[in-house]
């Protein structure tokens, strides 16, 4: 069955060189954190974790601008936390197909995965018109095309900046 869905790729940048240096303890700490985090913002936007990827996840919305939302939440909360990494973010929206009733085929999901991939610490990448979909007051700047395994030809790209000195919507409850 094809359905229309909005998804997000997470992941803690550097977590594997972080855990080499600080060891397990400390990462499993970090990571404990950062999944809490995950869950409060999917929670809170009505988005849901799809599944987890190691020390990232996979976010799928029906309501594309819900998805945006959360990310954008996601990524200043991660910015404003006393986290030692950085998060990465890759979003992307399309018709895909739902296999085996929990997971998806398409598109829309592997380029959401590869915008994470490429993806510089501390970035939020989206394809323009899941940038479209961001909230009221979130930055955008577009960006040039980046090679993305897999996708031939550009993709035109947008980097969305979440709000400074917003009130995050975990904070106004």
């Amino acid at each position: 069955m094809r359905v229309r869905r909005t998804f997000a790729f997470v992941d803690l940048s550097g977590f594997t060189a972080f855990t080499e240096r600080e060891g397990d303890d400390q990462a499993s700490q970090v990571l404990a954190g950062f999944r809490a985090c995950v869950r409060d913002v999917a929670s809170t936007h009505g988005v849901r974790v799809a599944k987890w990827l190691g020390d990232g996840a996979m976010l799928v919305g029906v309501d594309g601008e819900a998805l945006v939302a959360a990310v954008v939440d996601l990524a200043a909360r991660v910015e404003a936390s006393d986290s030692p990494l950085a998060v990465r973010i890759g979003v992307s929206g399309g018709d895909v197909i739902v296999f085996e009733g929990d997971d998806y085929i398409g598109g829309a999901v592997n380029l959401a995965a590869r915008l994470c991939a490429v993806a510089a610490p501390g970035e939020l990448l989206a394809t323009k018109d899941t940038a479209a979909l961001a909230p009221d007051g979130c930055g955008a700047a577009d960006v040039a095309p980046r090679p993305i395994q897999g996708i031939s030809g550009p993709v035109p790209l947008t980097l969305l900046l979440p709000p400074t000195g917003a009130t995050l919507a975990s904070e106004q409850q």
